[in-house]
């Protein structure tokens, strides 16, 4: 019996998500602040499977730096890019963690085509399906608020 196919979204729908990925990480890099940083998005897809990509930067004065491969960059922007879009993906998380005395974390609940802070306690939960090297040093902080491009806004049900 053949796998079901997934919905293919149409180009105009991929090509916004697309830029709001874009716009996300542009917003999302600086509001974290200098340092070494690990963003990990877990995504499952509408037929179940689930999905994870990390992408590790360093963020400096003006300006940012991927340490990924350049096929784990476009692995982690792609999920990131059909979680926004969101007919392929059912739900995902955003995890940003920062080793600065003790580990950091705060994350988004991607949810009609954007990311939206993450209460802590809902971290605190979706932390455990992320490999947290010591967990117990984990400090759970408010995700900041990014701003939605509004060129790219769209209403989702």
């Amino acid at each position: 019996m053949p796998e079901p196919q997934l919905p293919r979204p149409d180009d105009a729908a991929t090509a916004s998500a697309m830029g709001r990925a874009l716009h996300a990480l542009t917003a999302l890099l600086p509001a974290l602040g200098e340092g070494s940083h690990e963003l990990s998005i877990n995504a499952e897809r509408t037929d179940g499977t689930e999905m994870r990509a990390s992408l590790y930067v360093t963020v400096e004065p003006g300006s940012w730096r991927v340490h990924n491969s350049p096929e784990e960059y476009v692995h982690f922007f792609v999920l990131l890019t059909f979680a926004l879009e969101h007919s392929t993906v059912r739900d995902a998380v955003l995890v940003a963690t920062t080793a600065n005395a003790g580990i950091h974390a705060c994350g988004w609940d991607v949810r009609n085509g954007w990311l939206h802070p993450m209460d802590t306690s809902e971290l605190q939960e979706a932390a455990a399906a992320f490999s947290v090297p010591d967990a117990a040093s984990l400090v759970v902080c408010h995700a900041p608020v990014l701003h939605r491009p509004h060129q790219t806004a769209e209403k989702h049900s």
